[in-house]
């Protein structure tokens, strides 16, 4: 039997929301530089970079083996510094159902924190949760703020 779920991150930041959201948007070729051991590559596939319907493929290392991941820009909103992104080819849509990485930005208590939510659809309760991304999306926004703030 199916089963809905979502996995939430945070990571504190020093670097401004839009800072990383126009680094998640507009220029993700720039963030496996910054990440060099766990990401090495993103392409454009279609459309203009940033914008809604565009398409993206990440290339990276997740638990010592190389993943790739196709995704859509399926939302925007630069108030919240929010992005959608629907995962639609690699490892992951082989795993799950559906996959959607939404990614935010707020502020609590003074602090500014990045906030990354997994919406995805397990095809039965044997698969398992994908914890390791969470722990592999914990480093890559952490190694992004501290090359981001050095700037």
């Amino acid at each position: 039997m199916a089963q809905t779920a979502n996995l939430i991150g945070q990571v504190e930041i020093n670097s401004g929301g839009d800072v990383l959201h126009d680094l998640l948007r507009f220029k993700p070729n720039d963030i496996p530089p910054m990440c060099s051991n766990k990401m090495y590559r993103c392409d454009l596939l279609s459309g203009q970079r940033g914008d809604v319907g565009s398409t993206i493929c990440w290339n990276f290392t997740n638990d010592g083996k190389p993943q790739a991941s196709k995704q859509i820009i399926e939302a925007v909103d630069e108030k919240n510094h929010k992005i959608v992104f629907k995962v639609i080819g690699g490892e992951l849509v082989e795993i799950y159902k559906t996959f959607k990485i939404i990614f935010h930005v707020e502020e609590k208590g003074g602090k500014r924190f990045a906030i990354y939510t997994y919406e995805f659809e397990k095809p039965d309760t044997d698969v398992p949760y994908p914890t390791s991304l969470m722990d592999f999306m914990t480093t890559i926004l952490k190694e992004m703020d501290e090359n981001a703030s050095r700037k």
